[in-house]
C-alpha cells in the first residue's frame, strides 16, 4: 500500500488539516512527524469544528492509530489539555487509537518561559515565536539535556534529566534576570503527569515498521510549511524543526523508502505569521480582501496574517526541495470576484532577474516579485467538486501554476468542508 507524506509548501497555513482529515479516511495510521503545539489545524467535519494542535488529525476518525513522533516536541501538560478538550467534544481518545514515541522529547514550563524573555528583551531581530518554548525544546535536544517521553518511567534517570536541564537554564535565566527554576516543584509536575502520558507511550518506530509491513497505509502530517523550514526557510524567521518531506522519516523511525507519494499543500495566495521577508505582500485593499475572505487568523495565536498573491517561485523552489510529487491547491474560492489576478514569476534584484529565492536574508527582503497578470472570474467555485463546475478564468488560473511550480495538482480544495474537493490524482494508489 502507498504511504502519503503531507507538507506545507508556503509559510504554514495553507489548508493542512482539511487535507490531512479527507485522506486519513483512507489511511491506517496517521503520524506527526515534527513541530509542536505552535501549529495549529482547524477541521470542519460535518459543521463541527475541532481545533488540533499537539494531536494528528487522525484522532477525530474513530479506528485509525494516531502517532506523535519523535520529531515533535510535546508539552504533556498542553496535550492532556486538549485530549480533555477532544473528548468533551465526543471524540474517543484512547491507547489504542494514540500512541507517543518514546523518544519524543518534552517541552517543559522553563522552555516556554525563556521563549518569552527572549522575545521581550530583543533588541534586534525579533523573530516572532509564539512563545511556547519550541524553539527552547529543540535546543535541547540538541544539547542533549531535553526530557524525553521514557525518563517519565524512571525516577532516577528524570532527576538526572532534570538536574542537567537546570544547571544550563539557571544560567541563563540570570542573564536574562529571571528567578531560578524551582526543582522540587518541577519533579512533583512531572511525576503527577507522568502517568497520563506513559499510557500513550510505545517504540513508534517498531510499531510503524511492522504496520507498514503488514501493508496497512500510513499517512506522515506535517505541521507549518517549507518556508519555516530550519535549514530551507527565510532563516531566521523559521521555526526550529526541519519542515520539509525529509523530515517525515527521522521524525518517526521509518525508512525514507516507505515514502511513496509527497503531496505539497499549496494556497492559492500566499499569507504568512510573523516576522520575515514576503516578496508579495499586499498592503491595501487587495491584501485586505484576501484577508476578509480567506478568514486569515492563525489558529494558535489569533494573529492576523499578512497577505500577497501566488508566489510560484517560492513554490516551486519547495516543490524541488520536498521532493512534491502533487500539490493540493487549496482555498480557490477565496479568489473569487477578483477582475484581474497577479501570480509572481520571478524577482528582480539590484537589477537582476532571479528565478529562486536567494539564501542571504538581506538580500530575500530586497527581492521585488516580478508578476504575470491574468483574468479573474465572476462566477462562485465556493462548493465545487468537479472541474466542470469550476469557471474556465478558474480552471486557467489553476493550468497555469501548474506550469510554473512546475508539480501537477493531485487535489482542488473549494471550501472548508471535506467533502468539497475535486480529485485529480489519488496519492493513496500503488
Amino acid at each position: 500500500m502507498a504511504n502519503v507524506v503531507v507538507v506545507g509548501a508556503q509559510w504554514g497555513d495553507e489548508g493542512k488539516g482539511k487535507i490531512v482529515d479527507w485522506l486519513s479516511e483512507r489511511a491506517d495510521v496517521i503520524v506527526r512527524f515534527q513541530g509542536g503545539h505552535n501549529a495549529g489545524h482547524t477541521l470542519v467535519i460535518e459543521g463541527k469544528i475541532y481545533k488540533l494542535h499537539a494531536l494528528p488529525s487522525g484522532v477525530v476518525r474513530g479506528g485509525k492509530l494516531s502517532v506523535i513522533g519523535n520529531g515533535v516536541v510535546l508539552d504533556p501538560w498542553h496535550l492532556v489539555q486538549e485530549i480533555e478538550t477532544l473528548r468533551a467534544q465526543g471524540v474517543k481518545i484512547t491507547p489504542e487509537t494514540l500512541m507517543i514515541a518514546e523518544n519524543t522529547p518534552l517541552i517543559m514550563p522553563f522552555h516556554g518561559e525563556l521563549d518569552r524573555a527572549r522575545e521581550e528583551q530583543a533588541k534586534v531581530g525579533r523573530i516572532g515565536t509564539t512563545g511556547r518554548g519550541i524553539g527552547p525544546c529543540y535546543e535541547d535536544k540538541v544539547g542533549r539535556r531535553v526530557i524525553r517521553v521514557a525518563d517519565l518511567g524512571d525516577e532516577r534517570t528524570l532527576e538526572l534529566r532534570v538536574d542537567r536541564a537546570l544547571v544550563h537554564h539557571n544560567a541563563l535565566r540570570r542573564g536574562l534576570g529571571l528567578d531560578g527554576i524551582d526543582r522540587a516543584a518541577l519533579v512533583g509536575a512531572l511525576r503527577e503527569i507522568a502517568p497520563e502520558i506513559l499510557r500513550y507511550a510505545a517504540p513508534a518506530w517498531k510499531v510503524l515498521n511492522e504496520r507498514r509491513k503488514a501493508g496497512k497505509r500510513i499517512l506522515f502530517e506535517g505541521a507549518q510549511g517549507a518556508l519555516l523550514d530550519i535549514d530551507f526557510g527565510t532563516y531566521p524567521y523559521v521555526t526550529s524543526s526541519n519542515v520539509i518531506a525529509g523530515q517525515a522519516a527521522t521524525g518517526s523511525g521509518i525508512g525514507p523508502g516507505a515514502i511513496d507519494f509527497v503531496l505539497g499543500i499549496v494556497k492559492a495566495y500566499t499569507t504568512r505569521v510573523g516576522e520575515g521577508p514576503f516578496p508579495t505582500e499586499l498592503d491595501d485593499a487587495d491584501g485586505r480582501r484576501l484577508g476578509e475572505r480567506g478568514h486569515e487568523f492563525g489558529t494558535t495565536t489569533g494573529r492576523k496574517r499578512r497577505c500577497g498573491w501566488f508566489d510560484a517561485v517560492l513554490v516551486r523552489q519547495n516543490c524541488a526541495i520536498s521532493g512534491v510529487n502533487g500539490i493540493a491547491l487549496t482555498k480557490l474560492d477565496v479568489l473569487d470576484g477578483f477582475e484581474r489576478l497577479k501570480i509572481c514569476v520571478g524577482y528582480e534584484l539590484d537589477g537582476t532577474r532571479l528565478d529562486h529565492l536567494p539564501t542571504a536574508a538581506d538580500a530575500q527582503a530586497r527581492c521585488m516579485p516580478v508578476y504575470e497578470e491574468m483574468e479573474g472570474w465572476s462566477e462562485s467555485t465556493e462548493g465545487a467538486r468537479s472541474w466542470a463546475d469550476l469557471p474556465a478564468a478558474a480552471v486557467k488560473y489553476v493550468r497555469r501554476v501548474e506550469e510554473l511550480i512546475g508539480c501537477p495538482v493531485a487535489l482542488l480544495s473549494t471550501s472548508p468542508e471535506r467533502e468539497d474537493t475535486i480529485l485529480v490524482t489519488d496519492p493513496f494508489a500503488d
